[in-house]
């Protein structure tokens, strides 16, 4: 898709981010890496360190959460975290008022994109889960190309959608977030509602940080 540009846009394609910004998840992720430590026997991470790894592939998540386990147990340490995480990932809900924001960004023509450190498999269950698969030019994980905060996903995603990076906004939750935006040389847009503290933003000068859905909304609305 090439996108012509349009002078009442500052932005053809928004990316957001998924656990954390759109999917009220980060609770259920810190548990689960909890819990799958535990299992393991693996020293377990506070609710700090767990959330830090949110939005890093699962590979790269586990190592951190869990730097003394042997590295050739990191399966076994991934499995039990998907069994955790798949017992309860129907509990989840997308934050309030996230359907009717990308719902006015659609009919604002902007087009839509999710870069995530989920794997495809968990994205598209999650999409169907929340029914938005249709609302989505593009997407890419983790596991189908290079985890954050290596720019690859989103050079990706631009070149697919045959838009510049001056032209491209990422939305996200957490530093891996919005180091991505950084190393692509894209703008960014930090939320401060998931998993990381938002004071760490401020290294990345984001154009906004939005401490509601509502307000990420709006900021949208009028500037994007």
């Amino acid at each position: 898709m090439n996108l012509a540009m349009d002078a009442s846009r500052r932005f053809d394609l928004i990316a957001f981010d998924w656990d954390g910004t759109l999917f009220d998840s980060t609770p259920l992720i810190v548990r689960c890496i909890q819990a799958a430590c535990r299992d393991v026997g693996a020293a377990v991470p506070s609710d700090e360190r767990a959330a830090y790894v949110i939005g890093l592939g699962l590979h790269d998540a586990l190592a951190h959460a869990a730097p003394g386990l042997a590295p050739e147990r990191y399966p076994e340490l991934g499995a039990r975290y998907r069994h955790h995480y798949l017992a309860h990932q129907h509990d989840l809900a997308l934050f309030p008022g996230t359907l009717a924001m990308l719902q006015s960004l659609r009919l604002r023509q902007h087009s839509l994109a999710v870069a995530t450190g989920k794997s495809r498999r968990g994205l598209d269950e999650a999409l169907s889960t929340a029914q938005l698969g249709a609302l989505f030019d593009a997407t890419r994980t983790a596991d189908e190309t290079a985890s954050k905060p290596d720019p690859r996903m989103l050079l990706e995603l631009m070149q697919e959608l045959g838009v510049p990076p001056d032209r491209t906004l990422m939305i996200g939750d957490t530093t891996h977030d919005l180091q991505l935006a950084a190393n692509a040389g894209v703008p960014c847009i930090g939320v401060s509602y998931g998993a990381h503290d938002p004071v760490a933003f401020v290294a990345f000068a984001p154009l906004f940080v939005a401490h509601s859905t509502a307000e990420l909304h709006d900021w949208l609305l009028q500037h994007g």
